[in-house]
């Protein structure tokens, strides 16, 4: 590990949270995600082997904890009491981003959202039987597809059809659906124009957008850069 040489904490914290990919390990450790494939699906672009050399540093550092799994195939890891307060950073560094960044158009990866929707689920909203809903993503390079599966209060993002009917059809412009997930669009404003279209029974219809919990940083509001921006 490399290290700035310093006394001053902010270094020493530095050195374990600015690595890259660390503080996007640590948000997906906090929502939940327990095993190594569950961590590596929050993290688009994240490769196994960084993953795993990651997790062994923040598990040195004390950050990250790990047991073998009861079926004895694979670990489960947790943050320990120093990952959580380690969380209490990337938070804050959320709120900063959220209130002073914009989004731009490469970080509109509807996955990504559709990942973090997953994770905020309104569990108690969700019907008490499966249902199977398929996304259709435009507004990117190319034309995405995923499926969406709700069973008994468990969901599952998959890339490729679940084999089960499906009962709910969404298209979504990427940029509408991650703005409304983040909290800068409202449902009406995201569907109003057509931006985002459902397809199925009316009561899913009615039922979608209340099982959204949003992100963790929708009620932050962001500046306005075009007001904040200096004088040309």
């Amino acid at each position: 590990m490399r290290t700035y040489g310093q006394y001053c904490p902010i270094a020493r914290g530095a050195e374990i949270f600015a690595e890259r990919w660390t503080p996007l390990i640590v948000r997906n450790l906090y929502l939940g995600c327990g095993s190594f494939s569950e961590i590596l699906d929050g993290a688009p672009g994240l490769s196994r082997t960084l993953l795993s050399q990651r997790l062994k540093q923040l598990e040195r550092v004390g950050v990250v904890e790990s047991a073998p799994k009861p079926d004895g195939r694979g670990r489960h890891y947790e943050l320990t009491s120093a990952g959580h307060d380690l969380f209490m950073v990337c938070q804050s560094l959320g709120e900063w981003g959220a209130h002073w960044l914009e989004i731009a158009p490469e970080h509109l990866d509807p996955f990504v959202a559709l990942w973090s929707m997953c994770n905020a689920l309104r569990r108690d909203r969700l019907p008490k039987r499966r249902i199977v809903i398929r996304f259709d993503f435009t507004g990117r390079p190319r034309r995405e597809r995923y499926w969406l599966l709700i069973e008994f209060g468990d969901t599952e993002i998959c890339k490729t059809a679940p084999g089960f009917d499906e009962d709910l059809y969404i298209t979504a412009e990427a940029e509408a659906f991650v703005k409304w997930h983040a909290g800068q669009l409202t449902w009406g404003q995201a569907t109003g124009d057509g931006r985002i279209q459902l397809d199925g029974p009316p009561s899913l219809v009615r039922a979608f957008p209340s099982w959204n919990a949003r992100s963790m940083f929708a009620h932050i509001r962001p500046v306005s850069h075009t007001a904040n921006s200096p004088p040309g």
